[in-house]
């Protein structure tokens, strides 16, 4: 087990991921706590455009960040782009995230959707999210295959056309050094949201998600990126949209170590990003539309700013940087690890887009998939009588069969379908897709029953019944522990108050009136059947 130790203020705090005393959310809490008792009710300072010294410290100690003013950007890219989140939330393609925090379920301030490659899913804050497809062909107007309509495809082309962008525009100023444009570094834009309001910190210290005052080091993902070669690919592969109305984000916090104001969503890094990727982010403020939020008159006619702080610095100021509608800005190299950002609220509505090059060497349907031919490898199927049997009986076939067994329930189909139904009446496109991976985990079902079968067979060598009961006592564990987890879920307070095409569906469910599966539900009585076995041998 590989442990890591951080030297802070001269004292060294463990980073293994797999340390069960203090969890990364405890860490974290604590050291916030331990930076504002070392504040002493004082604030740091930190800069605005207009203030004296703002441009230095922006080159000094924030070079990372990069500016695209919204005259920049060509106008047809605007209008496409500006039409696309309209039509998004006019269709009701935006939501609040049910997140898990800290062991509790909590609602994210922020609506959001997840656009992006097919097949391409981005996890965050114990939350798989499922990406609309974006559309980088024209679609044939009398194509019969296509997941949703005109105007929805529409929408997600244009997105593709703004990524698209962004992809090239990262490559010419790592090109050009990083120098970028003639507006970079940037007058004073940015940011993206990954948190729910108030909130700040990751639930599970192994996810690799960072959060809201998070101690460096374990902030991201540790893997390579899909290319292999360890460095940061800028192809951008998914974009996180973010909408926020400041009249409907009830008990704004005030920004606790600088005093920069409200905060809509508070200090974090963006998660699960190939290390060192880039984040692009393009702000769009709303001023047409009704909802300018009134917090005493301390947000009324505000522009919405981003913050940005070294983290676990209390020397360096900040910045806050007004964003104007249209910006873009960037976070280049380890920008996004070494600092972190917040959003503080202004008086309008508004959209972001946030490209970024997601971690997904394990949350790609192909993945999944490709992972379930793996399990199923093991099972061999008469072709006549239709019998199943085991190819293999050896531990680590068993072991492999049922951690993917366990990944694709909770990973995927309860994932999906603790979201409702929602993207249903809108995009078809993962619909095949689940019914698929849910016939698969149906078979994998049908594989622990014959592992039982055999660790039950008396005819059978103590030392073969031994280890296949070994192997499957472990994963029934897990996965008893997870379903009731999850049924939990779906019946909490939170869960009730969503509206039925929303509501968490506890899928896989079965109970004894339902149609026979090859095991019951609740495995209470198969776990007790095999550390029964395991006593007697």
């Amino acid at each position: 087990m590989r442990v890591r130790t951080i030297e802070r203020d001269g004292t060294r705090v463990s980073d293994s991921p797999r340390t069960p005393a203090v969890s990364r959310a405890e860490r974290g809490c604590s050291a916030r706590q331990k930076l504002l008792q070392e504040l002493g009710g004082q604030h740091i300072p930190f800069l605005s455009p207009t203030d004296t010294g703002f441009q230095q410290l922006w080159e000094s100690s924030y070079s990372g960040l990069a500016l695209r003013q919204a005259e920049s950007l060509p106008s047809d890219l605007h209008e496409r782009v500006r039409s696309a989140l309209r039509s998004l939330q006019r269709r009701g393609c935006l939501f609040r995230d049910l997140v898990r925090i800290r062991g509790r379920d909590v609602f994210t301030a922020v609506s959001r959707a997840l656009v992006g490659r097919p097949g391409d899913t981005y996890r965050y804050l114990g939350t798989r999210l499922f990406a609309l497809p974006w559309h980088e062909e024209e679609r044939d107007g009398g194509a019969a295959d296509v997941c949703c309509d005109r105007e929805l495809s529409d929408a997600c082309r244009a997105l593709w056309e703004l990524n698209q962008f962004f992809c090239q525009d990262v490559e010419r100023r790592e090109a050009a050094g990083g120098q970028g444009t003639s507006d970079d570094p940037p007058k004073g834009q940015g940011g993206s949201e990954d948190l729910p309001e108030g909130q700040g910190v990751s639930d599970d210290p192994l996810e690799g998600q960072g959060g809201s005052d998070d101690p460096p080091g374990g902030q991201g993902s540790s893997e390579p990126d899909a290319l292999g070669t360890g460095l940061a690919d800028p192809r951008f592969n998914i974009t996180l949209l973010n909408y926020m109305d400041p009249a409907a984000m009830k008990d704004l916090k005030e920004e606790p170590y600088y005093g920069m104001g409200k905060m809509a969503v508070s200090w974090h890094h963006d998660e699960n990003l190939v290390p060192q990727s880039p984040v692009a982010v393009y702000n769009c403020s709303s001023p047409d539309e009704k909802g300018a939020g009134s917090q005493d008159g301390e947000v009324d006619g505000a522009c919405w700013r981003v913050g940005l702080k070294v983290a676990w610095d209390i020397h360096t100021p900040g910045l806050a940087l007004p964003l104007q509608s249209g910006d873009c800005y960037y976070m280049r190299d380890d920008l996004n690890r070494t600092h972190q950002h917040c959003v503080l609220a202004g008086g309008t509505p508004r959209f972001s887009s946030t490209h970024r090059v997601a971690e997904c060497s394990t949350g790609t349907l192909d993945y999944i998939q490709r992972r379930c031919r793996e399990a199923l490898e093991n099972l061999h199927v008469d072709p006549d009588t239709g019998s199943k049997t085991l190819r293999s009986l050896q531990p680590s076939a068993l072991q492999l069969s049922e951690e993917i067994h366990n990944e694709v329930e909770f990973e995927w189909l309860r994932q999906y379908w603790f979201q409702g139904r929602r993207c249903a009446p809108f995009c078809s496109w993962w619909s095949k897709p689940m019914e698929q991976l849910e016939e698969s985990w149906d078979q994998m079902e049908s594989m622990t029953q014959l592992a039982l079968a055999a660790a039950e067979d008396e005819g059978s060598s103590e030392e073969r019944r031994r280890e296949v009961a070994e192997t499957l006592l472990a994963a029934l564990t897990d996965r008893q522990e997870q379903r009731q987890t999850w049924r939990d879920r779906c019946q909490s307070s939170l869960a009730q108050t969503l509206p039925p095409e929303e509501a968490p569906v506890n899928r896989p469910y079965w109970g004894e009136d339902d149609p026979p599966r090859p095991l019951p539900f609740d495995l209470t009585d198969i776990i007790s059947r095999v550390e029964s076995l395991l006593w007697r041998l």
